[in-house]
């Protein structure tokens, strides 16, 4: 039985990958009467569900949300910027880069921000950008949402070096990665087979797993760097209602001076 992962790697095939999320969103849809219930419940677009979808190239079940396609690092992010953050209350400009759909129908019509999506091939996105040379004058945005970007970029201290410079001072960037529990990143940007990057870094178009050697990567950038444990605390309650998973919120801020 194909989980929705392998479904995504099959699509690939046929469907342009820039379409899939729009195909697949549609498809997974259609799978919702069979999977009612309240046993999960997403924050991102309030839809509960007997179970999400399983999802992962190491197969994670009641991952993937059936109407809006958030996953687990999703759905703890959208609780962390409404219980952390003044996001969605006080004035900000937002660069929201390879933007979720998700988050991007929910940010873009929020009334206190002044919103820009941007990725280099998404249709989704609302301009065309390569994060490794952002076409923006320093100090331009408040607030950078860049989730699960940088692992795909090889040259990822070109791409923290940008992010920084954009940012205003004070401001501040939510820089979420697959991470592991080891001192130092796991990458060897010569390989370039995707089935060995699959292996090597859990999907094939990754190349590399950041280690906790990340933050410095990230200061040496010019970021200020905190770990926020939101996540941690929250009741296993809360953690099962909304199938979350426990990680560090990778907060990096542009120091003022």
């Amino acid at each position: 039985m194909f989980n929705t992962y392998e479904l995504k790697q099959f699509a690939e095939r046929i469907v342009p990958k820039k379409y899939l999320r729009i195909v697949g969103m549609s498809a997974l849809r259609l799978t919702a009467l069979l999977h009612r219930g309240k046993t999960v419940e997403c924050p991102c677009c309030g839809h509960t569900y007997s179970s999400f979808a399983s999802y992962g190239y190491r197969k994670r079940p009641n991952a993937l949300c059936r109407y809006c396609l958030s996953l687990e690092r999703h759905r703890g992010l959208w609780l962390y910027i409404h219980e952390r953050t003044n996001l969605l209350k006080s004035p900000f400009k937002v660069l929201h880069i390879a933007p979720e759909h998700q988050f991007q129908e929910l940010l873009k019509n929020a009334p206190n921000i002044d919103y820009l999506s941007a990725d280099l091939d998404m249709p989704t996105a609302m301009v065309k950008m390569d994060i490794t040379d952002i076409p923006f004058a320093a100090e331009t945005f408040d607030v950078i949402i860049c989730n699960h970007v940088l692992e795909h970029v090889p040259d990822d201290a070109k791409a923290m070096s940008e992010l920084c410079r954009v940012l205003k001072p004070g401001g501040w960037a939510i820089l979420q990665t697959p991470m592991s529990d080891k001192a130092q990143t796991e990458e060897d940007l010569s390989i370039t087979d995707p089935k060995k990057r699959e292996e090597l870094y859990g999907q094939n178009d990754h190349v590399r797993t950041y280690g906790m050697d990340k933050r410095n990567r990230l200061e040496q950038a010019g970021f200020a760097v905190r770990l926020d444990r939101y996540l941690w605390e929250l009741p296993e309650a809360t953690v099962q209602q909304y199938a979350l998973l426990r990680e560090d919120i990778w907060l990096a801020i542009k120091p003022t001076i």
